[in-house]
C-alpha cells in the first residue's frame, strides 16, 4: 500500500451536500499515514459543524477496508482547521428546531419484518390527508427504506445555514409530508460502518438537526428491537409516546411486550398511543370478500387487552400494500378498502394523543 493508493480510494468517497465532489478534491483529507501496515486518515473539517461530519468517517472507513487487504487495522481521526479553542466533545444537540412541533411519535417493534416502515409511511401520509401538519424522521441507520417508499431515493438534500452556528438539513416535502432518512444524505449501496455510539449521533442529527418548522406530528420510524440506540433516542428526544407495530403470530406477540417495557422502563415513562396489527390477513385481489388468516386470528387485540393500551386497527396484507411500498407510492393516498385502514388508524391515532 502507499499514501497515492489509499488518496485514490478516499476519492470514491463524496460529499452528499457538495454535488460529486469527493473528499479529497474538497481538501476534507488532511494526512495518510502508514505505519507497520496500519492505516490512519486525518480529516480536517472548518470551525462551522458540518452535519455530515459523522457520515464521512464512517464512509472513509468503509472505502478502506473494500480496498485494503484483510485484516488491515485502519483509524480514522477528525481535527478542526484553525480552531480557536478546543472543540467541544462530540456533536452539541439543542431542541430549538422542535420548539413548533407539538407531537414526536415513535414507531417502534419488537422485531423487524413486520412492516413498521410500511405502517409509518402511510400512516403519515394519511394523517397529512386528514389536514394535519406531518413529519417523518427515518431513524433506520442500518436499513433505511423510506427514501424508497416515497421515491426519493435521487432528491438532492439541501443545507440551511443562518451564522455560522447552524447548519441544517432541509427534508424533502412529498404527497404532503416532510421526510427526512439517512438514505438520503448517504450514497446509494453505501454500507456504514457504524458503532452504537456513531449510529446514535447520526440518527440524532437527523431528528435535531433539521429545519422542520411547524408540525402537528413528527413521526420517527425507530429501527426494530431495544437496544443502545433506542435508549439514547428516547433519552436525548422528547418524545410524546409510541405506536407499537406487529402482526398476528405468536413469535411477533412475544417482541411486543420487550418493546411495551422499554417505554414503561420507571426510567424512560412514555406512553404507548397504540398497537397496530399489520398482516393481520391475506385477501386475493380476485376474491376481495374472502380472508385467509396466514399469521393467526386476533392476537393484536389481545395483546393490546392484555397490556391495557389501545389497540389502533388492523392492516390487511394485499399487494397493493407491497407494490405501493416498491414504487414509492403510499396505497394511503387513494381511496380503497386498505386505504381505509390507514385512515381509520391516523384518526385513532390522533384521537389517543
Amino acid at each position: 500500500m502507499t499514501e497515492s493508493e489509499i488518496f485514490d480510494w478516499l476519492r470514491q468517497v463524496q460529499h452528499p451536500a457538495q454535488g460529486d465532489k469527493d473528499i479529497v478534491e474538497l481538501g476534507i483529507v488532511d494526512s495518510v499515514d502508514i505505519l507497520d501496515g496500519a492505516i490512519c486518515v486525518t480529516l480536517a473539517f472548518p470551525k462551522r459543524p458540518d452535519p455530515l461530519k459523522n457520515y464521512l468517517v464512517g464512509a472513509a472507513q468503509a472505502a478502506i477496508y473494500r480496498n485494503a487487504p484483510a485484516g488491515t487495522p485502519v483509524e480514522v481521526k477528525t481535527i478542526v482547521k484553525d480552531p480557536v479553542k478546543p472543540a467541544p466533545k462530540g456533536i452539541q444537540f439543542n431542541l430549538e428546531q422542535l420548539r413548533e412541533v407539538r407531537h414526536i411519535v415513535g414507531i417502534a417493534s419488537g422485531k423487524g419484518g413486520v412492516g413498521k416502515s410500511t405502517v409509518t409511511v402511510n400512516l403519515a401520509v394519511a394523517l397529512a390527508r386528514q389536514g394535519f401538519r406531518v413529519g417523518v424522521a427515518d431513524a433506520d441507520v442500518y436499513g433505511p427504506s423510506i427514501p424508497t417508499m416515497t421515491g426519493t431515493e435521487d432528491v438532492q438534500i439541501e443545507m440551511y445555514g443562518e451564522d455560522e452556528n447552524d447548519n441544517l438539513f432541509v427534508p424533502v416535502e412529498k404527497y404532503g409530508v416532510k421526510w427526512l432518512s439517512v438514505g438520503h444524505v448517504s450514497a446509494a449501496g453505501q454500507a456504514l460502518i457504524w458503532r452504537g455510539p456513531m449510529a446514535s449521533t447520526a440518527l440524532k442529527q437527523i431528528i435535531l438537526q433539521t429545519l422542520w418548522g411547524p408540525l402537528d406530528f413528527l413521526l420517527i420510524d425507530m429501527p426494530p428491537g431495544t437496544g443502545d440506540i433506542h435508549i439514547s433516542l428516547i433519552g436525548d428526544v422528547p418524545m410524546s409516546g409510541a405506536v407499537i407495530v406487529t402482526t398476528p403470530q405468536t413469535v411477533a406477540l412475544a417482541d411486543v411486550l420487550r418493546g411495551v417495557n422499554m417505554f414503561r422502563n420507571p426510567q424512560v415513562q412514555k406512553p404507548i398511543f397504540g398497537l397496530v396489527e399489520n398482516m393481520s390477513w391475506f385477501t386475493p385481489a380476485a376474491h376481495p370478500d374472502e380472508k385467509y388468516y396466514l399469521f393467526g386470528q386476533g392476537g393484536g387485540a389481545r395483546m393490546a387487552s392484555q397490556l391495557d393500551i389501545p389497540f389502533l386497527g388492523q392492516i390487511p396484507l394485499v399487494q397493493d400494500i407491497r407494490e405501493g411500498a416498491d414504487d414509492g407510492t403510499p396505497v394511503a393516498l387513494l381511496d380503497r378498502p386498505d386505504s381505509q385502514a390507514f385512515r381509520d388508524i391516523a384518526s385513532a391515532l390522533a384521537a389517543s394523543v
